[in-house]
């Protein structure tokens, strides 16, 4: 009976992180005045980035894929990539993609840049359909939290059927502290019309 009692347990916990999930495609644009940190060790004279993207989540036990976008040799301080990534995000407060935008040096390796959290109510909105496309800005974070220099851009799609709500099930507990959470800064949310190729970011 003990047996059957852990398995249900395990089976629950599954069932509810199934259920917690939605499919969606990021979509990488670009970003505008990136600088390397005062504190950073390389003192590039030509930028090179690219992005990392992570999903951050609830359920820390799975190890997280980790998606690259190409590097970006002729944009510099203004890059540019529109690499695409399918990635699954649970609907939950402390979920988020975790953006991580770095310079390529031959001799010396990647430095960061900067980076930025992408919360999941950012994304998930009742009242968006499948399908529905929302294009967010963010400001990027140094390495030590503070505010960084430069914005990034991104697009974000909502795909397949919304999970079934199972209202008997409660969600499990986080077992990270609000206080320890840092997100980035949202600059603006455009409308369902790509306005980047304009400039029109403000912040």
């Amino acid at each position: 009976m003990e047996y059957e009692f852990i398995c249900c347990r395990k089976c629950s916990k599954q069932d509810t992180e199934n259920r917690l999930k939605r499919q969606l495609q990021i979509t990488l644009i670009s970003a505008q005045d990136l600088r390397v940190a005062s504190s950073a060790f390389c003192r590039c004279r030509h930028l090179r980035p690219f992005i990392t993207v992570t999903t951050s989540t609830t359920y820390g036990a799975k190890q997280l894929k980790v998606y690259k976008t190409q590097v970006d040799d002729k944009g510099g301080v203004n890059p540019t990539w529109g690499d695409k990534f399918q990635l699954h995000l649970d609907q939950t407060f402390f979920s988020g993609i975790y953006l991580q935008l770095y310079t390529k040096h031959l001799m010396m390796g990647n430095t960061q840049l900067g980076w930025c959290l992408i919360p999941a109510t950012d994304i998930f909105d009742r009242f968006s359909p499948v399908g529905s496309t929302r294009f967010l800005s963010y400001r990027l974070r140094d390495s030590d939290g503070s505010r960084g220099h430069g914005v990034v851009n991104v697009a974000v799609k909502l795909e397949g059927n919304p999970p079934t709500p199972h209202p008997q099930q409660q969600l499990l507990t986080p077992e990270r502290n609000v206080s320890d959470m840092v997100i980035g800064i949202p600059v603006k949310m455009l409308p369902e019309k790509n306005e980047f190729s304009q400039g029109q970011v403000t912040g």
